[in-house]
């Protein structure tokens, strides 16, 4: 899959709703009912992070769930991409890009939103083909008014901002012109998922689909 048609996949899977929810799972037996929830909430689209001893089994386990489009994130090797892919992964997200990051992607037939921060890194990107890219970390590399500066010279580039994105400022970054949606994990508190609280993470899930942009 060339990166043209990642980026195309990935930009669709943006489009499906405001906030991509970035989740890191502890206990896998929360996969399932979580999935659901946001699902139910009107959030589809949930990445997964390979930061945990269960995150490939969470996504195995998510990937049943009517309605969910699961994926990776935290995806930095090959070796991440051929394990998230085998547990069910129908994209991937990394905080940056590498040559070998994005041949493995292509190999595995794995849509992947890389990750850009500066100019540069950007026009590297576009230069491939990509044109749906992930803004991380968005706070600290200059939040939107750093996406509204790059939009001038380089308007070809939609960015999902993920990293210090909260409910307070998901809405300065979802009124650019360059912003397809946001990734957060403020929809599913660890807290709230501890204590099987569903139908809250599901109020959140609304609170954060009807959200314009």
């Amino acid at each position: 899959m060339n990166p043209a048609l990642q980026s195309h996949a990935t930009r669709s899977l943006c489009d499906l709703a405001p906030v991509i929810p970035v989740l890191v799972i502890e206990d896998v037996a929360h996969a399932e009912p979580l999935a659901r929830a946001l699902v139910a909430g009107g959030l589809p689209v949930l990445e997964v992070t390979l930061r945990t001893d269960c995150a490939l089994e969470a996504m195995a386990a998510m990937a049943t769930v009517p309605g969910a489009r699961v994926g990776a994130g935290t995806v930095l090797s090959a070796h991440d991409v051929k394990r998230a892919k085998a547990a069910g992964a129908t994209f991937a997200v990394s905080p940056g890009a590498t040559p070998a990051l994005i041949a493995a992607c292509a190999a595995q037939g794995l849509p992947l939103l890389p990750g850009a921060a500066t100019a540069s890194e950007v026009m590297a990107l576009l230069e491939l083909g990509y044109r749906t890219m992930k803004f991380f970390p968005a706070g600290p590399a200059g939040g939107p008014a750093l996406l509204k500066g790059l939009y001038g010279p380089l308007p070809q580039a939609t960015f999902c901002p993920t990293g210090g994105v909260s409910p307070q400022n998901a809405a300065d970054y979802l009124s650019l012109p360059n912003v397809a949606c946001v990734g957060g994990s403020w929809v599913a508190p660890a807290k709230m998922m501890a204590a099987g609280d569903w139908d809250g993470i599901t109020a959140l899930a609304r609170q954060a689909a009807s959200l314009s942009r």
